[in-house]
Order: C-alpha cells, then sequence, then structure tokens
C-alpha cells in the first residue's frame, strides 16, 4: 500500500481493484456506480489516505485559495474578534476564509476537519476544542498541510501557536490586586486540561508566591469559560467561610459573569468586589463598571496567524515559529479603589 503522503487515484484504483475513471466518479459522487462499489473504493480512500494528500496536493499546485478557519467558541467575542482579524488579511490576499465553530467539542472538530481537508483547503488555522488529543493532526502533517494553532496551543504538538504571554498577562494583573491591598484572591474559570489556563493560573500563582500571600488565602474554581462559568464560580468562592475580596479571571466572559452575579446579590464589581478578566474584547470598555482587563491585541494575533499561514503555504513548509504576543494591563472601574494606601498601586 502506498504511504499516505504520496497516495494517489492509481494507488486507491490498486486497493480497490477498479479502473482510475471508477475512482474518479465516485470521488465526484456520481450515481453511475453500483453501490458496493462505492463502498469499497470509499474504503481504499481511507486506507490509503487519500483525502488528506489531496489537501497536500492542492498546496503544492496551488490550485486551492480555501484556508480553514476552525474556531471553538464563536459566541465568545474575543475569538468573534479573532476570526476578524484573520478574515481582514485572507480578503487582501484574495484568499477565501472557510470557518466553522465547534462548540468546544472535539468530536466536531474531527467531523469539521475532515470536511475541509476533503474541500482541499491549503491550510488551516485552528483553535482546538476542549479535549482534543495531540493525535488529532497527525494525518494533516503527515498530508503536508500546514496548520497553526491560534491562541491555544497542545502539549507536545510542533504545529506552530500564536499566543499571547498568558503568563506575565495573569502575573500583571494578579500584582495589580495585591497592591490595592487585596490579601485573599481567587482565580475563577478555565479547566486544567488546556495549556492556555495552565499558564495563565501560573502567573496568578507566581504573583501570590512574590507576594506572600498564603495559599489558604488563594481560591481557585474551574469553570466553563463563559458568562454562565463566572456566575457559577463567583457563588462557589463567596460560600467559603473567608472568601476572597477580589478575582483575577480566567477571560472577559468569565468576567462578566461575575459582575452578573455580583449585582444579582446587591453588590457592584469594584466597589464590592475587585474583577479582572483576560483579552479585553471590544466590550469590557463598555461595560457597567467598565472591566480592568489584560489586553492582547486580538486582532492583531488574528492577523499574525494570518500571516503566518500564508508565509507557510508560498514556501510550501508546514514549520514556523511559535509567536508569544505582548500583553498590557488595562486598568478601568472593575478592579476598585486602592484598600490599603500603604501598599500602593501598580496601574
Amino acid at each position: 500500500m502506498a504511504s499516505r503522503a504520496k497516495a494517489t487515484i492509481l494507488d486507491i484504483a490498486r486497493e480497490a481493484g477498479v479502473s482510475k475513471s471508477t475512482v474518479s466518479l465516485v470521488l465526484q459522487g456520481s450515481g453511475l456506480i453500483r453501490p458496493e462499489t462505492a463502498v469499497k473504493v470509499r474504503k481504499a480512500i481511507e486506507d490509503v489516505g487519500y483525502v488528506y494528500n489531496r489537501g497536500a496536493a492542492n498546496l503544492r499546485k496551488a490550485h486551492s485559495n480555501v484556508i480553514g478557519m476552525v474556531i471553538n467558541d464563536l459566541t465568545n467575542p474575543f475569538f468573534a474578534e479573532l476570526a476578524v482579524g484573520m478574515e481582514r488579511v485572507f480578503q487582501a490576499a484574495g484568499v477565501v476564509p472557510f470557518i466553522a465553530n465547534t462548540a468546544e467539542n472535539p468530536v466536531r472538530q474531527e467531523e469539521v476537519l475532515k470536511s475541509m481537508m476533503e474541500q482541499g483547503v491549503a491550510g488551516l488555522i485552528v483553535s482546538p476544542a476542549r479535549g482534543t488529543t495531540p493525535g488529532a493532526f497527525r494525518r494533516i502533517e503527515a498530508a503536508g498541510v500546514p496548520v497553526v494553532f491560534a491562541m491555544r496551543r497542545l502539549p507536545e504538538s510542533r504545529i506552530p501557536a500564536i499566543a499571547p504571554d498568558n503568563h506575565r498577562g495573569a502575573c500583571l494583573a494578579t500584582e495589580h490586586l495585591i497592591r490595592k491591598g487585596h490579601r485573599r484572591l481567587a482565580f475563577f474559570g478555565g479547566s486544567s486540561d488546556l495549556v492556555v489556563y495552565q499558564e495563565r493560573l501560573g502567573g496568578f500563582l507566581e504573583a501570590c508566591e512574590a507576594f506572600a500571600i498564603p495559599v489558604a488565602d488563594r481560591t481557585i474554581v474551574e469553570g466553563e469559560t463563559s458568562r454562565k462559568g463566572g456566575m457559577a464560580c463567583l457563588e462557589t468562592a463567596l460560600a467559603i467561610s473567608e472568601p476572597p475580596t477580589a478575582a483575577l479571571c480566567f477571560n472577559d466572559a468569565v468576567a462578566f459573569g461575575v459582575m452578573l452575579a455580583l449585582r444579582k446579590r446587591g453588590l457592584e464589581a469594584g466597589t464590592d468586589f475587585a474583577v479582572v478578566g483576560f483579552d479585553d474584547v471590544a466590550e469590557a470598555e463598555h461595560y457597567s463598571p467598565a472591566l480592568t482587563s489584560v489586553a492582547v491585541d486580538t486582532a492583531g494575533l488574528g492577523e499574525r496567524a494570518a500571516h503566518v499561514m500564508l508565509k507557510m503555504i508560498q514556501s510550501r513548509t508546514t514549520r514556523a515559529e511559535d509567536h508569544i504576543g505582548a500583553v498590557s494591563l488595562v486598568v478601568r472601574e472593575s478592579s476598585g479603589p486602592n484598600r490599603n494606601s500603604q501598599v500602593g498601586d501598580a496601574a
């Protein structure tokens, strides 16, 4: 059997014991082929990996000007802004972006990737869904189709990733809260199976260590990375005997949920409980109270991912350097006033 990287229609024909023209008709979805023959040919296609090599062939011959954008959660405004940044670059380059939302479902993601490969995309930009395994992209890599990860990377994967400096951003945000005078701190949202969660939580813990915040005064609550998740995290944290007075949230969506839950309790972010988000989506500035957040230049990261992809296609390579984007803390109302004038404010 031919290797996956070199499979051709002739390989499929040999594997299935049919003619090349029969294989072509099956690929075109012709109704002229007997069902049992079509089943045999489709099995051979899967066995030799031709679908994926068609993508590689399109890349080599530059027949495809379609690039797949596979996003884990387009209901999160952050990822919508990221996609807009990518699309802007692709449209200027005359490339057609084909976008799909996986809704954090790795099974749906696999279906989307398979479909895009069947369409012969020239490359893929993916923000992997929760639960994605490193092996999920091996067949695509073997086919020579370039892949770039946006915002999320997978452990032990060689696929290039475009992401912000999550660790530093979380460290800056936590220092800000500590310098405001807070000593009982929380980290809300996200889950330990995500590399980005480990990076952001790591920055939070590093700042706590640097300012000698006792382990007992650090509350870590995992949860959905959504408004609903933020609301649940706050309820959990406020139920403990000595609840936190401030929280760094996994992202802005979680922070908005925390602020909603506070309001339902008759409390206000900034006044009664300090809240800091991560991503600085457009809504953060206009929320009430305005949300303090770690800015990551969302659209810029999307543009960078698109430029890296175009360069990989033009260079006919599947390798590129990771890019770690700069971050900054944008201080607004939700982190509140100084609680301790002796500590000072890092803002």
